[in-house]
């Protein structure tokens, strides 16, 4: 059997993501929203109003609270001479292992949000899709996409 893959994402990764689901929530407000601005309207039962503002203060809680520091828990990943081992996943664990044969390139993302929290992220990507590392210090970031471009290119010599 495998080891477990012993690397995790920077802990700055909590904030950054609680601030992103925080973001996308803002969306989902606009449900209780809208069925307020219908309430005043028309003659809505009032009781639907209280329900979708208490299901949303759950997946409030549920996408900012708490799922953030599982996701960071569950989240590793392992950079070795042969290939990438990857292991993410909150409610469904996922685990990849990416040949270093089949790396095309690699590169460093950083978005206004992760740009904020002095985070990278790491694109690996293949024939078949793109692969992330999401949330590394960017010292990290920049060193990973080094070492697995080196790593890639003599995997392509052999």
């Amino acid at each position: 059997m495998r080891p477990e893959p012993s690397k995790s994402l920077s802990r700055k990764a909590l904030p950054a993501w609680r601030l992103q689901a925080f973001v996308e929530s803002l969306f989902v407000a606009l449900v209780p929203i809208a069925y307020g601005v219908l309430l005043y309207f028309f003659q809505f039962p009032f009781w639907i109003l209280w329900g979708l503002i208490g299901c949303y203060l759950l997946y409030l809680f549920l996408f900012v609270y708490l799922l953030p520091p599982l996701r960071w828990k569950r989240w590793r990943y392992d950079v070795l001479a042969e290939e990438i081992d990857l292991k993410h996943g909150v409610f469904i664990v996922k685990r990849t292992l990416i040949p270093m044969s089949r790396v095309q390139h690699v590169d460093t993302e950083q978005g206004p949000l992760l740009r904020r929290y002095q985070l990278a992220a790491v694109s690996i990507s293949t024939a078949a899709t793109v692969h992330r590392i999401p949330s590394l210090t960017i010292e990290v970031a920049d060193e990973l996409r080094d070492r697995i471009a080196q790593l890639a290119a003599v995997a392509e010599d052999e």
